[in-house]
């Protein structure tokens, strides 16, 4: 049985090497050997319905939906439950089988493709071939990672869109096409580069695929004040970041007495004009995902994880803890539905009015709703700003946040940036500042929150209307400068959409990528000035001058 353990998908992964005992996340070597080899599978799977394709035949939405599905569940912090991924496992496996039969050729396909799902033991015992240091080559080992995490991040913003009832046949054959990739031993690093960035393109039209999901369910989202403090009603406190499970709880929770709080990526629900109407939608508790043992404890009602990310819950709140779709930990009550499905939320209101309301950790507003609808109606009053010399300068600090102390990084940044300097954030890497004190400039706030990471895209949008109104030919001539947080997969397709999209220049922090290998990041480096970050004053010199 093989339960050796090897993981450097994360920022925080041990040493910025690797973790190897136990995951940094919480993660057990046994789940990550099976998480491992579930993305093995999918990889299998990939390359059979590619095949089909390329023979004519037609792949079925449910297999698409399954790889994504699958995928998801692997990104940090999202599944612990070994249960359910055996369960994913088996049925990938003999999804594998079943797809495979309709073949006319099934010659030289992958042991991925064609393994089949025994007993625990005999996946843990597949893991060794399924782990990420069973490619040898470095280089290799590195881009073909590069893309399996950016088909990671991918996954989770199209689940969400296929929530909505949005899917786009064409991503849905290149992720097929990419993870068949990962297995060709053909493929050279070169190969796998132009894939890695031929993923980022199909990345920004995933964004754009969830962006008009979003805004076509909910309306687009319009500047909003969220209050931060606590009511006197019982509640049930929402984190992640899928619009519609919350949408089904504030509908199924309407007139029952409990109200309802975003946490962490599900603040910029607040912001959509559908959600304005459910008056129980009481604002924001807490900060970003790594305070939440603290904020989950003091919250007294339950919670609801409806993705990632999860810390493993103490003993003490672990009872008070709901899981839904891809999310999963041992003793936690998961809710199902697929994606497209109504859920049953009952068990979780009933909850809810047996607890005490949430202790009061904070008081105020912040301010948010900066997507690019909201931005683009404030383009005159920006241009015009710019060309004044009243803004001189945007930073992008979108992103994630997490544990490390080195992440006080971008508090000070934010802080020490002049006063002629705006940010842009989308993600949870905001909560590093969006509650400071900042000012304005002309009206205009100088921190503009997006929304969540995938909303990363609107900044984008942003970029390429502000280039236009310039009349400039190059996005990088922009007085727009990026320094991104990271932690997870969805901040990698993000990175590998914004390298697409020709941005360059981008400081990465707190730590550059462990799956980066030294040839991989000088390429970057080379090619689209991909940095990593200094002290504060020395990267204020660098991007503001």
């Amino acid at each position: 049985m093989n339960t050796d353990m090897f993981c450097w998908q994360c920022q925080e992964t041990a040493g910025s090497k690797g973790c190897t005992r136990m995951g940094v996340c919480g993660k057990k070597p046994e789940t990550s050997a099976l998480q491992d080899v579930l993305v093995y599978a999918t990889k299998g799977l990939g390359q059979i319905a590619a095949r089909l394709r390329a023979q004519g035949f037609a792949v079925e939405r449910d297999e698409d939906r399954m790889m994504v599905a699958n995928l998801f569940a692997t990104i940090t912090n999202a599944n612990f439950d070994d249960a359910m991924l055996e369960d994913r496992i088996r049925a990938t496996c003999a999804r594998s089988k079943a797809l495979a039969a309709r073949l006319d050729d099934a010659g030289g396909l992958s042991d991925a493709a064609l393994w089949q799902a025994g007993d625990r033991a005999s996946m843990l015992a597949q893991a060794g071939k399924a782990g990420i240091l069973s490619t040898r080559d470095e280089d290799v080992r590195s881009l073909r990672s590069l893309v399996t995490l950016g088909l990671k991040g991918m996954a989770a913003y199209l689940e969400h869109a296929d929530a909505l009832g949005k899917s786009d046949p064409e991503l849905d054959a290149f992720i097929e096409e990419a993870l068949a990739k990962t297995l060709d031993e053909s493929l050279s690093a070169a190969d796998l580069t132009a894939l890695a960035l031929e993923t980022g393109s199909k990345g920004v039209s995933a964004m754009a695929l969830l962006d008009a999901a979003n805004t076509g369910a909910y309306g687009h989202p319009e500047m909003t004040k969220v209050s931060i403090g606590a009511g006197t009603n019982p509640g049930i406190l929402v984190s992640g970041h899928d619009l519609r499970d919350l949408e089904m709880l504030l509908q199924q929770t309407e007139g029952t007495g409990v109200d309802v709080y975003s946490h962490c990526e599900m603040l910029p629900a607040h912001y959509y004009p559908a959600f304005k109407k459910y008056a129980h939608f009481r604002g924001n508790y807490g900060n970003a995902w790594w305070r939440q043992k603290e904020e989950f404890e003091s919250f007294n009602g339950p919670v609801l994880l409806t993705t990632n990310c999860l810390v493993p819950p103490r003993e003490s709140y672990r009872n008070r803890v709901y899981t839904t779709g891809v999310v999963g930990f041992p003793g936690c009550r998961h809710i199902p539905g697929e994606p497209g499905e109504t859920k049953d939320f009952s068990s979780i209101i009933a909850h809810a009015r047996t607890c005490p309301p949430p202790v009061q950790i904070e008081r105020g507003e912040i301010v948010g709703g900066f997507a690019h609808n909201q931005l683009l109606a404030l383009a005159g009053k920006v241009v015009e700003a710019v060309k004044s010399g009243a803004i001189r300068k945007f930073v992008v600090m979108a992103g994630c946040d997490g544990r490390a102390k080195s992440r006080s990084y971008y508090t000070e940044f934010a802080q020490k940036l002049p006063e002629d300097v705006v940010i842009l954030t989308a993600g949870c890497a905001k909560y590093r500042y969006n509650k400071l004190n900042l000012g304005e400039i002309n009206g205009i706030p100088r921190v503009l929150d997006a929304g969540q990471c995938n909303d990363s895209y609107s900044l984008a949008v942003v970029a390429l209307k502000l280039k236009e109104a310039f009349g400039l030919d190059d996005v990088n001539k922009l007085p727009i400068v990026f320094n991104i947080g990271w932690y997870e997969q969805k901040a990698v397709i993000v990175l590998l959409a914004l390298l697409s999209l020709g941005v360059k220049n981008i400081h990465l922090g707190p730590t550059l990528p462990a799956f980066l290998s030294p040839s991989v990041a000088g390429l970057l480096a080379e090619q689209f000035g991909i940095a990593g970050i200094g002290t504060v004053e020395e990267d204020l010199k660098k991007l503001v001058g």
